[in-house]
């Protein structure tokens, strides 16, 4: 694991945030119960012990044939039909349906309420954060469709290659250590040279590389549509996940966990509620009131 901190407070959360996390877009997930404890980082699909058994190709077709199953009653039940799968399986996702999709949010609030709403007694929880940058599925989208092409030069009688073993871009060899600060590609040491090449970063994918979630090669984050007021209340994002029967590998993130000791969930639980962090507010539906309303009236009762 990239880091470990432990808290006992709302104030030592705030803390480990604003001066220990580094990335420049952290995504956060909020667990009552912490990885050790039996509940790994990973999607809800790869929970089905059975599912691990299967070979990809049959798992491939296992996850299509439930979405298309999903799809087919989705008619008549919604104002907008959703516009491709990652649409789909983000509906199925938000209903219950185990898919490859893990809920995570952009507010660090919003994930310690998750993790300290629920919690056992005598049990840690913990708030996770991915340390590992991941691509956007809107990012790509928006910039895919030309950021992936190499420039390549136009051949004349001064640049023409006369042996045909020759590499002709050995001579422009690139420095791996070196990048533009303005559009983030490698690029040759000299960029006046008439051989220059610009090469694609790992993250520089094309609009097929994401056209279905079933078929990413690495984790994409996705901003689903507001399907639900929660999931803006909520500042949700989903990371898909190109390996979803495994868990998140335990370098690419951080776990911040929060002590169980002396009432602590609870005293964060009211201290949130200060803050607008709230059942009523994170579940703005009857569901939602209820929760908050036996949260006041009943739970805080017996502390």
């Amino acid at each position: 694991m990239s880091a470990e901190f432990t808290i006992s407070s709302l104030e030592d959360f705030l803390a480990v945030i604003k001066d220990e996390l580094k990335m420049k877009r952290p995504y956060y997930r909020g667990q009552s119960k912490r990885t050790i404890d039996g509940y790994p980082l990973m999607p809800s699909i790869g929970r089905f012990k059975h599912l691990a058994k299967m070979n990809l190709g049959a798992f491939y077709d296992f996850e299509c044939s439930t979405l298309d199953t999903f799809a087919n009653h989705v008619v008549g039940q919604v104002n907008h039909l959703p516009r491709n799968d990652w649409e789909y399986l983000a509906l199925a996702q938000h209903h219950g349906l185990p898919t490859r999709f893990m809920d995570w949010t952009t507010n660090p609030l919003v994930a310690l309420y998750f993790a300290s709403r629920n919690a056992k007694p005598n049990t840690d929880s913990a708030v996770y954060v991915l340390t590992k940058e991941v691509a956007k599925y809107s990012e790509i989208i928006r910039n895919g469709e030309n950021k992936h092409k190499e420039i390549e030069p136009i051949g004349d009688l001064s640049t023409e290659i006369t042996t045909e073993d020759d590499d002709p871009y050995n001579e422009f060899a690139i420095d791996e250590n070196e990048e533009d600060a303005n559009t983030g590609t490698v690029v040759s040491e000299d960029e006046t040279d008439y051989n220059l090449v610009i090469k694609p970063t790992k993250f520089d994918l094309l609009k097929d590389d994401v056209k279905s979630p079933f078929d990413i090669t690495q984790n994409i984050i996705y901003d689903p549509a507001h399907v639900s007021p929660r999931i803006r209340a909520q500042d949700g994002v989903l990371l898909a996940c190109h390996r979803p029967l495994k868990p998140i590998d335990d370098t690419e993130y951080i776990e911040i966990i929060i002590k169980h000791n002396k009432n602590n969930h609870r005293k964060i639980c009211h201290q949130l509620e200060q803050y607008g962090v709230f059942d009523k507010q994170l579940f703005p539906d009857l569901d939602g009131m209820a929760k908050w309303l036996k949260y006041k009236e009943f739970e805080t009762a017996e502390q």
